[in-house]
């Protein structure tokens, strides 16, 4: 049993019988004396297509379902089949695009450091890595001067993702991103 004060980003609970896989948790302070902490939880249903929103105390309590993880390597896309490989025996996995659809923006060929989620010898889900470094293939010129505190400008990874950046990036440049917030840290 996990208390909801101590769920995280990335946690796997038990809610109405059926994994889920939290994405987001926010913590919310009453002013008013006497008033408890509320914990603002939103989970992606691992079994079916789906979203919940929870508002819970943070003494509720939630089951962690039985998950073995493996860390796997992405491999390739074969139309919308999604292929996983096992580093330790090379067992092969497959998931489908809707169910990893966050997922894929950060995700490349050969990336390691991903964790798969097996229920009864099924991938359900993974779990990404805390940041991610990829090239950047769309970003407007460097401006000359621009500090590293300047403005940013919109960019594009190799992925697909779109991220703001400082304006001293340019094309081609590596940099690390925050797989849980979608922004940009530093140059790789």
């Amino acid at each position: 049993m996990i208390t909801a004060s101590r769920v995280k980003s990335g946690s796997v609970i038990e809610v109405n019988g059926a994994p889920h896989i939290v994405q987001n948790v926010g913590k919310h302070t009453p002013t008013a004396r006497g008033g408890s902490t509320l914990f603002k939880i939103r989970a992606k249903n691992l079994i079916k297509p789906g979203k919940v929103d929870l508002t819970c105390n943070g003494d509720d309590q939630f089951q962690e379902p039985d998950f073995q993880k493996r860390e796997v390597q992405y491999l390739y896309a074969a139309g919308d089949t999604h292929t996983f490989m096992d580093i330790e025996n090379y067992e092969q996995y497959e998931l489908s695009t809707e169910n990893i659809s966050d997922e894929l923006r950060y995700i490349k060929e050969e990336m390691e450091g991903i964790i798969a989620l097996l229920l009864e010898g099924f991938i359900v889900a993974i779990r990404l890595p805390a940041t991610v470094v990829h090239q950047l293939v769309e970003c407007d010129p460097a401006i000359k001067g621009a500090s590293a505190t300047a403005r940013t400008k919109p960019a594009l990874t190799e992925t697909g993702l779109e991220i703001q950046v400082p304006e001293y990036m340019k094309n081609e440049e590596l940099v690390k991103i925050d797989t849980e917030t979608g922004k940009f840290i530093s140059r790789a």
